[in-house]
């Protein structure tokens, strides 16, 4: 991976000095060990800042909302799956962009690593081939990646870029035995009073902090549903009623949408599974409607089209 960002400065650069982009979106070393960040560069001369490893999970597209310049922006599976997205609902247009394509083998949990070193400060991170290892003031451990893959990415079978103008590397090989939905059935097969005592407890760490909204690329509302005061949808509270009715009107606003890239989990600080809400639906849209979100510019979302045929079972 360490390879990728070589590739990735030169295209940045080569795109800046052509003038084929104004802007180059990536990636960048954090301040901190596993957390990088996203970097916008405008000259050519900044792109060596720009960085890719296992460590780059936030997803880009929060920041194509809306421009009106021409844009270079590195995408792997879930990233460009999302730009598939922006495109069809209008949030940029297709001739603005020029997409650095990367195959993603998945990135690395922080949590599971910080679990791993049983909370001890950890200074440097490194990778090598499929492992990495993890140093700190006394102690250095290494790692299997594929051992530490966040939950989205252990599931993922669209590791490559649907959509790309150039690619850093060739496509890797997709998983044929994933089960991404394993977890959704789980809960399927409760009872509707389990169903609601796993929900409470799944937020009932919440602190309405909104990273999740505000990491999340589908979000760009001119004004979110919980900030709207005439008429007020759902209070501002910590009441758990609140607290639901906010993670279900979100999840219900990304149905058919979701890409499940994981940004909303990632920036959680109390560490909630919300995906379980939205990898529901998912299921639903595949289940219902074959959909799949971003994986074609050809094709309209399921809640966007009608069809004399749509399959009407489910309407009670």
């Amino acid at each position: 991976m360490l390879s990728y960002a070589e590739k990735i400065r030169d295209a940045a650069k080569r795109l800046l000095e052509a003038g084929t982009v104004d802007v180059f979106i990536g990636y960048r070393k954090g301040t901190v060990p596993m957390m990088n960040e996203p970097v916008l560069v405008s000259r050519p001369e900044d792109a060596d800042v720009l960085h890719w490893d296992s460590h780059c999970g936030l997803n880009l597209c929060n920041y194509l909302t809306k421009r009106k310049d021409r844009i270079g922006i590195v995408a792997n599976g879930c990233n460009s799956r999302n730009i598939v997205t922006h495109i069809i609902e209008n949030q940029i247009s297709r001739e603005q962009l020029h997409i650095v394509g990367i195959p993603c083998k998945g990135m690395i949990d922080h949590r599971a690593v910080m679990r791993a070193v049983s909370g001890r400060e950890i200074l440097e991170v490194t990778e090598a081939g499929d492992r990495f290892t993890v140093r700190g003031r006394d102690f250095e451990e290494t790692f299997e990646k594929k051992d530490y893959l966040r939950s989205n990415c252990a599931v993922c079978t669209h590791r490559n870029p649907v959509i790309y103008d150039e690619m850093v590397a060739d496509p890797v090989e997709e998983p044929a035995d994933t089960a991404p939905f394993a977890d959704v059935e789980k809960v399927e097969g409760m009872t509707p009073e389990q169903k609601q005592g796993f929900f409470t407890s799944l937020i009932q760490r919440c602190i309405r902090c909104y990273a999740c909204r505000n990491a999340c690329p589908l979000c760009y509302c001119p004004t979110c549903f919980v900030d709207e005061s005439q008429p007020q949808w759902v209070g501002k509270s910590s009441d758990p009623t609140d607290t639901m009715t906010f993670h279900l009107l979100r999840a219900y606003h990304c149905a058919g949408r979701c890409t499940d890239c994981g940004a909303c989990e990632r920036v959680c600080p109390m560490g909630i599974s919300m995906r379980q809400f939205t990898k529901k639906l998912n299921k639903d849209a595949w289940d219902l409607f074959s959909w799949e979100a971003g994986l074609s510019l050809d094709q309209r979302p399921p809640l966007d089209v009608y069809r004399p045929d749509d399959y009407n079972d489910f309407i009670k």
